[in-house]
C-alpha cells in the first residue's frame, strides 16, 4: 500500500470518528456543538447562490455529512506527511487548528456561529472533537505503518 493511500485511510478514520462522536454527543449533551448545522447552512447558501434549491431535511443532513467526511478526510490525511517522530504532535495541532477554525470562521463567512459558540463547554467540545479526529488519524496511521503489503 502506498503512503498516500495509508494517509488517506488514516484521515478517513479520523473523519469518521469525529462525526460519529459528534452525533453521539448531540444525543446526550445539550451543550454539545452542532457543527452539522453550520455545514447545512453553508451548503444551503452555496447552492442558492448558484441558482438552485438546496435539499431539505434528511437529504440536506446527508449531503452535508458526506461533504464533511470527505473534506475532513483530506485535511486529516495531511497529518501523515512528514517525520514519523512528530506524528502525534501534528495530529493534535491539526485537530486544534480545525477546531479553532470551526469556532472562528463561521461568523466572518456570514454563517451563524451559535451552534459551536453557545457556551464555553460547547467551544471546548468543538475543539476536542477535532483533536480527537486528529489523534485517531495518528493511531490509525501508526497501525497501518505496521501492516506490510502481501
Amino acid at each position: 500500500m502506498m503512503i498516500l493511500n495509508k494517509n488517506m485511510l488514516s484521515g478517513l478514520a479520523g473523519a469518521i470518528v469525529l462525526n460519529v462522536v459528534h452525533q453521539l454527543a448531540n444525543r446526550i449533551d445539550k451543550d454539545a456543538p452542532h457543527i452539522d448545522k453550520i455545514g447545512e447552512e453553508a451548503l444551503s447558501k452555496s447552492i442558492k447562490i448558484v441558482g438552485y434549491d438546496p435539499p431539505k431535511g434528511d437529504k440536506l443532513f446527508l449531503a452535508t455529512l458526506v461533504g464533511d467526511v470527505i473534506s475532513n478526510s483530506m485535511y486529516y490525511s495531511l497529518i501523515g506527511k512528514g517525520k514519523k517522530e512528530n506524528l502525534l504532535l501534528r495530529g493534535v495541532i491539526y485537530g486544534a487548528v480545525a477546531g479553532i477554525g470551526a469556532l472562528t470562521l463561521p461568523k466572518p463567512m456570514g454563517l451563524d456561529d451559535q451552534p459551536v459558540n453557545k457556551t464555553n463547554k460547547t467551544k471546548a467540545m468543538t475543539i476536542g472533537l477535532y483533536v480527537l479526529g486528529g489523534v485517531v488519524t495518528v493511531f490509525t496511521r501508526r497501525l497501518l505503518m505496521k501492516v506490510r503489503p502481501i
